[in-house]
């Protein structure tokens, strides 16, 4: 089965010493494999109190990231992208420290509204930063998953599409394509084509309804995508991405439009969803293995 993961902004807003130990302690308890650990802020992450936490609690880990405005690698201002790159490599730095198996997120531009096209040199320079940030993740030890990302929020990569043409631009083979089922539900014509798409480039992918809410009371069809990684192998993270206002701080939930609250209990969310994956990714299994498509929607 794939290592199954949640984010730890289901928990908590931020990464203090009781929001660290509140999220890890959480996501052990629901079943969870792996973390999601927010590196928006490296250096205001301590390391050896997270790293016993993980230990503590027989968790792996992984770094999520999005880049702001001031720190776009996608912009003509070539000081803004030095901003950006060196908090990249930061946040390596701390992930290789924490034993974080990959950094994945909107690692290629700003997260955000957008009020023009990104532009062929801004779009050229993101390339040049990421291949040289690749090779340091090499070192590393990590892989880099680039998040495609719905119009509202990214003007660089909205589909599956355009993120594995940036990945063949960049070039290296520690960088791959993220996937999420929020994003894929407003840009692609076919999620799950998309998924297919992807194949072995598919490095991350989030779960997340259409409305960020529980999964499964949306428009996602989640057995399509489910079916869809069972037929490109894909045995990779799968990792639960929900946001509510109720939780996380107020200045995320503005920036991400979270206007109200689908969910106010992170346990139940994220053990629902913990049950509601592994359930969709079983029966995708032994839909494949009998031969049929199981009511296949697409």
């Amino acid at each position: 089965m794939n290592p199954l993961g949640c984010h730890a902004l289901v928990w908590a807003g931020g990464w203090n010493a009781d929001q660290a130990r509140r999220s890890v302690a959480g996501v052990a308890e629901a079943g969870f494999d792996f973390i999601e650990i927010p590196l928006r802020r490296p250096a205001g992450i301590d390391v050896p109190a997270t790293a016993r936490l993980l230990e503590d609690f027989a968790l792996k880990a992984a770094g999520g990231l999005a880049l702001g405005f001031d720190t776009n690698i996608a912009d003509d201002d070539a000081e803004t992208a030095g901003r950006g790159e060196a908090l990249l490599n930061e946040a390596i730095s701390v992930a290789r420290d924490l034993g974080a198996f990959q950094i994945a997120g909107v690692l290629h531009s700003a997260l955000g509204k957008y009020e023009r096209p990104v532009s062929a040199t801004a779009s050229a320079r993101a390339v040049e930063v990421l291949a040289r940030v690749a090779e340091r993740a090499r070192e590393a030890g990590l892989v880099l998953a680039l998040e495609a990302v719905n119009r509202y929020e990214n003007a660089l990569i909205n589909t599956a599409g355009q993120a594995l043409a940036l990945v063949s631009a960049i070039g290296a083979a520690n960088v791959g394509v993220h996937l999420d089922t929020f994003h894929m539900n407003i840009e692609e014509n076919n999620p799950a084509a998309a998924i297919r798409s992807c194949g072995r480039r598919l490095f991350h992918l989030h779960v997340g309804e259409s409305h960020r809410g529980y999964l499964g009371t949306g428009t996602v069809d989640f057995g399509a995508v489910f079916r869809a990684l069972v037929e490109i192998g894909y045995d990779g993270p799968i990792a639960l991405e929900s946001f509510s206002s109720a939780v996380i701080d107020p200045g995320l939930s503005h920036r991400l439009a979270v206007w109200r609250d689908l969910w106010t209990d992170s346990a139940d969310v994220a053990g629902h969803a913990r049950r509601f994956v592994a359930a969709g990714l079983e029966r995708a299994h032994q839909a494949a293995g009998a031969g049929i498509d199981g009511g296949r929607r697409e």
